[in-house]
C-alpha cells in the first residue's frame, strides 16, 4: 500500500487524534496543517515535521495553494465544516471529516454532493460504526441468533461531568453556536442504530429539555464563578475539583484539561478558571442545549427503537438491549449476553475477540478503526473499504433533524427511506 498524505485542517482535540493515530499505524504521514490558533498551529506542525511553507493559518490559506495531499482531515468547529469541505473536495483531497458533517441540512446536502461530483471519498466520523462491539453485534444479528430484531433500548450515559465540560461550559453548549445536542453529540447513536437496523426510520418522535443546567435550579449563595464559590466544595459540578485534579493524571492533559488551557500547571488551570468559561457556574452560564432527551423510532417493518441521552449518569459505554423473536442480546460497549429463547442458553461474547482496535482505545477503538479504514480506503482508491459514504451519513443526519424537529414541535414526523422528511 502506498503512503496516504494528509492535509490537518483543524488541529484542535480530535484533529489531532485522527492524524495521530493515522500516522501511528503507518501508512500515512501529515504534509500541512491548516490551524488559526498560533499555538496549536506551531504544536501540529512540529510534532508531524511539516516545514513552513506548508503550514496555513486558516482552511483558505491551504486552499488557495496548489493540492499538497491525497486526502483532509476536517475538524474545524461544527459550523465551519461546509466552505473548507467542499472547496478541498474541489480541489481533489478524498474527506475525513468530523461530526456532525453540518449544522443544518442544505449544507450537509451541499457537502456530500462536492464529494459525489469531484469523485473523492467522503468519510463522516461516526466512529461507532468501526468498533470490534459493533462488528459483534452484526455478525450475532446476521447469524439469526435473536430471530428478528423488534426491538431495540440505547442508552448514551454522557456522564455528569462531560456534559458540564462540554455542554453547559464548553464549546457545544449553545446551539446557534454548534447545534443541537442530538446532533452534536448524540448523531453518533442515532446514525450507529440506523446501520443496527439496515434501514431509516419511518416515523419519530421525541421529548427532552434543559432541566436541570438553568439559573432556577442554582443553590442558595452560589456565585458566577467556582473560585469564589462557598458552595463549591459540596457541588457536584466543581470546576476546581474537576480540572486541578485533572493535573495529577497525564492521562488526563490532553482531554478534558486540555479544552481550558494548554499549559498543565496549576497557576495555568486557575488562571483559565478565573477569566475563562470552563470556570464558570453551571447555573450561570449561556448554554441553551438540553440535558436529557429520548427519541422514539418506528421502522417500516414495524421494528421500534427508544434511544435516551442523559447527562445525569457516570462516565460509562453505552449501553444497549436488543429484542428479537427467538433472542435477547444486552451489550455494554464491550460484551455482548446471548438468551436464547429456544433452549434457554446463555453466552457472553467478548467484543476483543472480534480482532482489530482494542476496545480500550478511543470510542470503544472506533477512532483507530474509522482512521484505518479510510487510509485504506484512500490509498486503494475503493470505497467499499468504508462503513458508510456520504449519502448514507447525510440520511442518517436526516433522522436526527427530524427527531429535533419533533421535540421542539411535539409531533410525530414521516420519513422517506433516505430520511427525508415527508407528509403523510
Amino acid at each position: 500500500m502506498s503512503e496516504v498524505t494528509l492535509a490537518l485542517v483543524g488541529a484542535g482535540l480530535r484533529g489531532q487524534t485522527y492524524a495521530r493515530l493515522a500516522v501511528d499505524a503507518g501508512g500515512a504521514r501529515v504534509v500541512a496543517v491548516a490551524e488559526p490558533d498560533r499555538v496549536r498551529r506551531a504544536a501540529a506542525a512540529a510534532e508531524f515535521g511539516v516545514p513552513d511553507d506548508r503550514v496555513f493559518a486558516d482552511w483558505a490559506g491551504l486552499a488557495a495553494a496548489p493540492r499538497l495531499a491525497d486526502a483532509a482531515i476536517v475538524a474545524t468547529q461544527d459550523r465551519m465544516h461546509h466552505d473548507p469541505a467542499v472547496r478541498l473536495a474541489a480541489l481533489g483531497y478524498h474527506l475525513l471529516l468530523e461530526k456532525p458533517m453540518a449544522p443544518t441540512e442544505p449544507e450537509a446536502a451541499a457537502i456530500a454532493d462536492a464529494a459525489r461530483r469531484h469523485g473523492v471519498l467522503l468519510a463522516v466520523c461516526h466512529v461507532l460504526r468501526y468498533t470490534p462491539y459493533t462488528r459483534l453485534l452484526r455478525r450475532l444479528l446476521a447469524e439469526d441468533r435473536i430471530g428478528r430484531l423488534i426491538s431495540v433500548q440505547h442508552l448514551e450515559p454522557v456522564g455528569w461531568w462531560h456534559h458540564a465540560h462540554s455542554f453547559v461550559r464548553g464549546n457545544w453548549r449553545r446551539a446557534d453556536e454548534s447545534g443541537p445536542m442530538l446532533l452534536t453529540k448524540s448523531c453518533h447513536d442515532i446514525d450507529w442504530l440506523v446501520h443496527l437496523f439496515g434501514q431509516s426510520p419511518s416515523r419519530v418522535a421525541s421529548f427532552g429539555s434543559r432541566t436541570h443546567f438553568r439559573p432556577e435550579a442554582r443553590p442558595a449563595g452560589a456565585t458566577d464563578r467556582c473560585l469564589d464559590c462557598p458552595v463549591e466544595p459540596s457541588c457536584p459540578y466543581s470546576a476546581p475539583r474537576l480540572y486541578l485534579g485533572a493535573l495529577a493524571d497525564p492521562d488526563q492533559h490532553f482531554w478534558p484539561l486540555g479544552a481550558v488551557t494548554a499549559e498543565a500547571t496549576e497557576a495555568a488551570v486557575r488562571a483559565a478558571l478565573r477569566t475563562g468559561p470552563y470556570g464558570r457556574c453551571v447555573y450561570a452560564a449561556d448554554n441553551d442545549v438540553v440535558d436529557h432527551q429520548v427519541v422514539a423510532m418506528e421502522f417500516p417493518d414495524g421494528a421500534t427503537c427508544a434511544f435516551t441521552m442523559t447527562a445525569f449518569t457516570g462516565m460509562a459505554d453505552r449501553q444497549t438491549r436488543l429484542f428479537g423473536s427467538h433472542g435477547y442480546l444486552e451489550g455494554d460497549g464491550r460484551t455482548v449476553r446471548h438468551v436464547d429463547f429456544r433452549t434457554g442458553a446463555e453466552r457472553v461474547f467478548d467484543a476483543a475477540d472480534e480482532g482489530g482496535p482494542s476496545a480500550a482505545g478511543g470510542h470503544g477503538g472506533g477512532d483507530a478503526g474509522l482512521v484505518a479504514a479510510f487510509v485504506a480506503a484512500v490509498a486503494a482508491g475503493d470505497a467499499a473499504l468504508l462503513s458508510s459514504g456520504g449519502a448514507e451519513s447525510l440520511a442518517t443526519h436526516r433522522v436526527v433533524w427530524a427527531a429535533e424537529q419533533a421535540r421542539v414541535r411535539g409531533a410525530v414526523v414521516h420519513l422517506g427511506p433516505d430520511g427525508a422528511v415527508v407528509t403523510p
